[in-house]
């Protein structure tokens, strides 16, 4: 990626990331995305957003939009011919709809608290897609139908989170539970499932959590849905027994903001000491 400007002073840029790379999280977005901020900002090209005392701030919708357009060439150079949806969320934030290569942000979400696992089992996107196409050449008549369930899931669960900001209610979180359920048998039909997947999905019921697979599959990422009411002790005695099975395992948040320009005070100690080091 070639970025040409008149009058910028060359730059050493610090990178640092809690992202595990390779791990199909979409680290190599988060950074074209952060990368594209800062070096377009620093042209002068969008704005610097902070005001006096400020802590943290985002861009326009229009400077959003020149950030994504850039972070989706990084991603261009990095993948070859990515969808672009991976750029967008670590832009926006939220969540986005994509279909027919159309992506949508989605307005009032809720954030929604999740285990993120790890399995450390590595995995080839591009095996993994081929390997459904192949599925779906060969048994049409029942692949489809697959594929068709798992689209009305992606709308029906997008239909709950969108009624979840103006009408909370505990019974929306069983519906998204049946969904990960449905949702990670149907990908397993597919062919993108793996044993260590099967694993993970156990060892989270065990304690009465429900769970899919996210990324390409194969292996990879998977994320467990942790309602409001989940004991502290139930989240604990989970991340535990899946770190004992190997995986690493982080509690966290999905509907976030995206990229945002921080000051140096709102930073967290972690970060501070690692770019104390550069």
């Amino acid at each position: 990626l070639c970025l040409c400007f008149r009058d910028v002073p060359s730059v050493d840029i610090l990178v640092w990331s809690e992202l595990p790379t390779g791990a199909g999280l979409g680290s190599s977005a988060a950074f074209a995305v952060c990368l594209a901020a800062a070096l377009l900002m620093g042209c002068g090209a969008i704005s610097c957003p902070l005001e006096e005392g400020g802590s943290t701030a985002r861009w326009t919708e229009e400077e959003l939009t020149l950030i994504n357009s850039w972070a989706f060439q990084g991603e261009r150079v990095i993948h070859g011919n990515p969808s672009g949806v991976d750029n967008a969320v670590g832009t926006w934030g939220g969540a986005l709809r994509y279909q027919a290569g159309k992506i949508t942000p989605l307005k009032r979400v809720p954030t929604l608290r999740i285990l993120l696992t790890n399995t450390k089992v590595p995995r080839s996107t591009k095996v993994l897609v081929a390997g459904v196409k192949d599925k779906i050449l060969k048994f049409p008549a029942i692949m489809n139908p697959v594929l068709d369930s798992i689209d009305a899931i992606s709308q029906e669960c997008q239909s709950v989170l969108e009624e979840m900001p103006a009408n909370p209610s505990p019974e929306h979180y069983p519906v998204l539970e049946e969904f990960f359920d449905i949702n990670q048998h149907h990908l397993n039909v597919l062919g993108v499932g793996h044993p260590s997947l099967d694993r993970l999905c156990q060892v989270t019921a065990s304690h009465g959590l429900h769970s899919k697979l996210t990324g390409a599959g194969g292996g990879g990422c998977g994320i467990t849905l942790l309602p409001p009411d989940t004991s502290p002790l139930a989240v604990e005695a989970a991340k535990q027994d899946l770190c004992a099975c190997g995986f690493d395992c982080w509690e966290t948040k999905i509907g976030a903001p995206g990229v945002t320009l921080h000051s140096l005070s709102s930073l967290n100690t972690q970060v501070l000491h690692m770019l104390s080091q550069s």
